[in-house]
């Protein structure tokens, strides 16, 4: 249907009324159109048909300036920008001095140009470094509008997980974590341990607590440590947030080695409570040459010695069951094989690993 107005003489003289006049809609309107031949003719074509087109468009295509781009993600308000980070300085409605890059060994934004003085962002957040932006551009800008964002932290300093655990890795830290996370994702706790764990905080590495300092001339290390007990019974303070950088070793028994007359020669880690009898009956005992004679405790250090224990006194409890040392070598004596002053060579203790080779995981 179609809408017209006219006008029509009102009652009083000289008024004219405004009427709405309804018309109906063509059936039919003469459109132009183009044939093979490139050439401009005119033919009927169905109104419902041309209405529907014109409706379509204005359905998919809508308004232009009404339309919104999608909200972005909001800045992290906790994350904060590390060395090796990616950042990007956005100048809302200007791209004249948007910037890209990443941070100085001192923590300022590397080659933002036209700056008054350098713009410090390291261990700040997205907010705060854009606000350090804004006040150096203020000298020359009325208001300026600054966004920063981190857009690529694969460059961060790595953290480790090394020890008694059953897959050491290095990790990729892109959000907070947690010592207990760590752990798991390592594989959890091996038999090996020592009952601690011990955290290593290179200075001026990592943003936290005990990260970076202040005064970077006067950054050290630090030095967290952390009872496996007390871990695994939910204390909150065992369980710190691991940062990037950080060295994480979960501390491993050290060793002790029975070999001689027993029945599984063997290396075994050095518990509290481990003394010379229990050793070697964790080593199946003494075997059946046995002639009742002597062991001897060959012990390390910066004065080496060696004990000798008799054994059948020890077994009829007339004198003390001697306790034991890391990395003691219990040589049980043997029948006719003479005894050796010095310790018996021992299977290597470590592995060696090269912490730089460890598998590599993402934590996002």
């Amino acid at each position: 249907m179609g809408l017209r107005s006219t006008h029509l003489p009102g009652r009083d003289a000289g008024q004219n009324v405004r009427k709405l006049v309804v018309n109906p809609v063509p059936d039919a309107l003469v459109c132009p159109l183009f044939n093979m031949s490139g050439h401009t003719v005119f033919r009927s074509v169905p109104a419902s048909i041309v209405l529907s087109v014109a409706l379509g468009f204005l359905v998919f295509a809508g308004p232009a300036a009404s339309q919104e781009l999608p909200d972005t993600p909001a800045a992290s308000k906790t994350d904060r920008i590390h060395l090796g980070d990616l950042v990007d300085v956005d100048f809302v409605g200007s791209f004249e001095y948007d910037w890209r890059g990443g941070l100085t060994s001192d923590g300022y934004l590397d080659g933002l140009e036209r700056a008054e003085r350098p713009a410090f962002a390291l261990c700040n957040t997205e907010a705060e470094a854009a606000a350090a932006v804004v006040k150096q551009f203020a000298y020359f800008l009325r208001d300026p509008k600054v966004i920063v964002r981190i857009i690529d932290r694969s460059n961060r300093a790595l953290a480790y997980v090394n020890g008694a655990v059953k897959v050491p890795q290095r990790f990729q830290l892109r959000r907070t974590a947690s010592l207990l996370e760590l752990i798991v994702l390592s594989g959890g706790i091996t038999d090996s341990s020592a009952g601690k764990i011990v955290i290593f905080r290179p200075p001026n590495v990592s943003c936290g607590v005990g990260g970076r300092s202040p005064d970077p001339e006067k950054a050290v290390p630090r030095r967290i440590e952390v009872l496996i007990a007390d871990l695994l019974g939910g204390k909150a303070e065992a369980n710190p947030k691991v940062l990037s950088g950080d060295i994480v070793n979960v501390v491993e028994a050290p060793p002790v080695f029975v070999m001689g007359d027993v029945a599984a020669p063997r290396r075994m880690n050095l518990t509290p409570d481990l003394t010379l009898s229990r050793a070697i009956a964790s080593a199946g005992g003494i075997s059946n040459s046995f002639s009742g004679q002597k062991a001897r405790i060959h012990r390390r250090g910066p004065d080496p010695k060696v004990l000798e224990v008799d054994l059948r006194k020890l077994m009829e409890k007339k004198i003390g069951d001697p306790q034991l040392e890391p990395y003691d070598v219990i040589q049980v004596e043997q029948e006719g094989v003479k005894a050796q002053k010095l310790a018996p060579v021992a299977e290597p203790l470590g592995d060696g690993k090269d912490l730089s080779k460890l598998p590599l995981r993402i934590v996002d």
